[in-house]
Parts: C-alpha cells; sequence; structure tokens
C-alpha cells in the first residue's frame, strides 16, 4: 500500500483528539508494515482504555484509500456494536462506508450487506463470528484485524484471512496484557506494538482494599453513586454455590444485595450460563441507563464501554489473578469522572493483602501481569490452554528470558538460509503433519 495519504490524514482529523505518542508509535509501526510488500503480522497490545480502536480505525482508512476493504471481528455482539459506532462516526464523514454483520443481522438487512461486501461498495465490515460463515465474500480483503483475539480459535482467525484472495495484513489487538517472556513464546511469529498510558483528560482510578466487615458502608456509597445519576459493577468469581468453595456465587450475591442494600435500586445479572440473547438484552439495558448495578461474572472482562459507570467492587477479590482483576477496573473510569474500584475479600492473611496492595499502587497493566506472573507461576496463559504450546520442560520463562530472545534470534538467522529452512521444515511436517500448516499460516 501506499504512504499515508489525503483519507489517513482526514481520518486522524475527525477522531476529534490528538493521537498519544503511544499511539502514533503504534500507527507508525501498522502503517509501515501495511506499506511492504510481505503481509502484516502484527500484534497491538494495547492497556485498558488505551486507544486501540482508533488506531484500529486508521489501519482500516488506510485499506480503503488503497481501494482495498478491511474488516475487524469481535467476540460478542455488543462489543460489534461499540465499534460500529465508533467507527461510524469516525470514518463515514470522510466518505467511507462501514456495515456491521452479526447473527442477529437477518433477512434484507444481511442480504444488502453480503451484496456491498461482494462488489466492494462496503469498505469496511464490523462482525462477529457472523463473518466466516461461507455466505461471505469479500471483493477485495486486504486487512484482517481480530480483537480480544484469544476469545477466537486458530481455525476461526484462519478462515477469515482465508477470504482474501491475497495474503492479507493482519492486525491482532488484545487489552489482555501479556508479559514480553510470554508474548515471545506464544506470539513469536507477530511482531509486537506496545501502546501504554491513557488518552487525556481521564482520571486514575482509585482502588480500595477492604475485609468482609466494610460490606455495608460499600454498598452504601454504592447507593450514593447511583442516586447521584451514575452506573455500577458488582463482579463475583462463581456462577453457583459450589461445596467446599468459599467464594460467593453471583446468583447468591443477587438475591442477597436485592432484598438488603440495593433493595429499590435497578439491577442486572449476567453471567455465562445465560443465553446469549439474554445476555445481549442485560447488557444493551446497562449500557442504555435502564439498569443502575449490573451484578457479574468476568463476562464483563472485555470491551464494555460504559462511560456513566464510576464504581466496581470486586467480591471476593482473593480469588482472582492481578491481570484479570485490572482488567475488570478498566471497565469504569472511562470518563473524566473520578471513578472507584473496590477490592473485598473474606481473606485476610498477610499474603493476599500483600498481593491486593499492589493493585491500590499499580496501574500499569504489563507490569501487573509481569508481578501475577512472578506470583502465581506461568500456568495456563488466559485460564486456556492455548493450541501448539507445549509446557518447558527445562527453561523457565521468566528466569531464562534472555536465553529465550536469544534463541528466537538463533532460529531467525538459521531460517534465512534456504538449505537449512528446508531442513527445519521437513522436519516440522514429519512432527506435526497438517497441524504445521495451522501453526505457521494461521
Amino acid at each position: 500500500m501506499a504512504a499515508d495519504g489525503a483519507l489517513v490524514k482526514a481520518v486522524i482529523k475527525n477522531l476529534g483528539f490528538p493521537l498519544t505518542p503511544a499511539q502514533t508509535k503504534a500507527w507508525q509501526d501498522i502503517s509501515l508494515d501495511m506499506q511492504q510488500s510481505e503481509p502484516m503480522h502484527r500484534l497491538l497490545q494495547g492497556d485498558v482504555g488505551s486507544g486501540k480502536t482508533a488506531v484500529a480505525a486508521l489501519a482500516l482508512a488506510k485499506a480503503a484509500e488503497n481501494g482495498y476493504q478491511g474488516c475487524i471481528m469481535v467476540p460478542t455482539e455488543i462489543l460489534a456494536g461499540q465499534h460500529f459506532e465508533a467507527l461510524t462516526k469516525v470514518l463515514k464523514p470522510c466518505g467511507i462506508d462501514v456495515a456491521m454483520l452479526t447473527g442477529s443481522v437477518t433477512g434484507t438487512a444481511r442480504q444488502e450487506i453480503l451484496e456491498g461486501l461482494a462488489d466492494g461498495t462496503i469498505q469496511v465490515a464490523v462482525g462477529t463470528h457472523a463473518l466466516i460463515q461461507e455466505s461471505v465474500a469479500f471483493k477485495d480483503l486486504a486487512l484482517v484485524i481480530t480483537d480480544e483475539q484469544h476469545r477466537f480459535g486458530v481455525e476461526q482467525r484462519a478462515k477469515l484471512a482465508n477470504k482474501s484472495k491475497f495474503a492479507p495484513d493482519t492486525l491482532v489487538m488484545t487489552a489482555t496484557p501479556i508479559p514480553r517472556t510470554l508474548a515471545l513464546t506464544v506470539y513469536g511469529d507477530l511482531d509486537v506494538s506496545l501502546m501504554k498510558g491513557m488518552p487525556p483528560g481521564r482520571k486514575p482510578i482509585m482502588t480500595l482494599c477492604y475485609n468482609e466487615d466494610k460490606r455495608p458502608e460499600i454498598y452504601a456509597g454504592m447507593v450514593r453513586q447511583v442516586k447521584a445519576g451514575h452506573q455500577a459493577y458488582v463482579v463475583c468469581p462463581l456462577i453457583e454455590e459450589s461445596e467446599g468453595m468459599e467464594a460467593k456465587a453471583v446468583t447468591s450475591i443477587y438475591e442477597e444485595l436485592t432484598h438488603s442494600y440495593l433493595k429499590g435500586v435497578r439491577c442486572g445479572l449476567l453471567h455465562g450460563k445465560l443465553k446469549q440473547e439474554e445476555k445481549d438484552k442485560v447488557m444493551a439495558a446497562f449500557v442504555a441507563g435502564k439498569i443502575d448495578v449490573l451484578i457479574a461474572t468476568t463476562v464483563i472482562e472485555v470491551g464494555v464501554n460504559v462511560t456513566n459507570a464510576t464504581l466496581m467492587v470486586i467480591e471476593g477479590a482473593d480469588r482472582f489473578g492481578l491481570a484479570q482483576m485490572h482488567q475488570l477496573r478498566g471497565r469504569v473510569g472511562r470518563s473524566s469522572t473520578q471513578s472507584y474500584c473496590v477490592l473485598l475479600s473474606p481473606n485476610t492473611s498477610e499474603e493476599t493483602m500483600e498481593r491486593l496492595q499492589i493493585m491500590r499502587t499499580c496501574h500499569d497493566g504489563f507490569e501487573l501481569a509481569e508481578k501475577d506472573l512472578i506470583l502465581r507461576g506461568a500456568g495456563q496463559l488466559f485460564g486456556l490452554r492455548q493450541h501448539g504450546l507445549p509446557d518447558l520442560y527445562i527453561a523457565d520463562i521468566l528466569r531464562d528470558t534472555d536465553t529465550l530472545v536469544e534463541a528466537r534470534q538463533l532460529a531467525k538467522t538459521i531460517f534465512q538460509k534456504e538449505s537449512s529452512f528446508k531442513a527445519v521444515e521437513e522436519a516440522l511436517r514429519n512432527q506435526f503433519d497438517d497441524r504445521f500448516a495451522r501453526i505457521f499460516y494461521a
């Protein structure tokens, strides 16, 4: 693609705010990648609220400026709706046609979108898994963006890329902070751009840690926030009570709060066992301000942007990882109003309190992820076993980072010699059979 022209510059002006230094650097990386003859493979890690959508908008504008189409796939309809709204606001006035395709778009509306994608009149598509259905065809797809990529399987991402007649530019975005050590191991095939820092005008979220004795005061404070016209979240670690688990379940907390501290307050219940339609309905009511307090599990961890929410209470905070609590905390503080995150824990051991206190002083997701890794060990990344990532039998990814970097550099050097690459390729093909193609080209 060509260097940034008038259309990209118009979109930058239309963002309504100057790019932060971190956004500018990330955009330079992406823009230069898109100008190369080889396809871009880049991971954009942005801390919670760092403005990844703005950078994605510029990449989509660049594809359109060069006569191509771009698409962005997200894990939920609510997130798709938020992205669609944000991108339409920025791109439409500059003459870029944006459409949204999700499971709930049906009939004539769906047919029109499919035709627009096939004939190229729709330049940008925002959607959920609906984008990878067989009926969806693009005329000139050259940029594929997946947001919150760990919610998608390797094959789903490959299906989307395969809708292009080119080897498309690929941008993977995540707000889940991945320590550099893990990024090198899991995303060795991707170049990494980091975006730290908040957009101008946002205040740091005040984080407080308390034990159970303070519950009445905390919820009295929540009622005050609601009366002042704000909204709040209560996050619980489990859906239902289970034997031998002290953690309070979201269903029993909902019952307890709606009959006591939050009686008379409009509350909603959200968890993973609800049908997608029910989840969307509850979330849409919260976004529209028809629900004041959302009592939920970690399903609200990703991408939810309700600027009026100013308070979050995390029940059983000792059961969450630091990086996960940071993700949850990022659901508040999305406007210039001072926001608060309260960590409630029945466990008052010195070790627990010390770990939770880290949240009070540290607001950098990447630093928290590193600390979490040290405290809890590598475990399973994102709580899910990643495809094709074997356990390390000898190395320690925390202690041996330098060795890891050196090994990766040597591997790159070997791959530059065609004869060496062929030998390695053959060995890998023998070991991984048809999975080899997915590991390298998905």
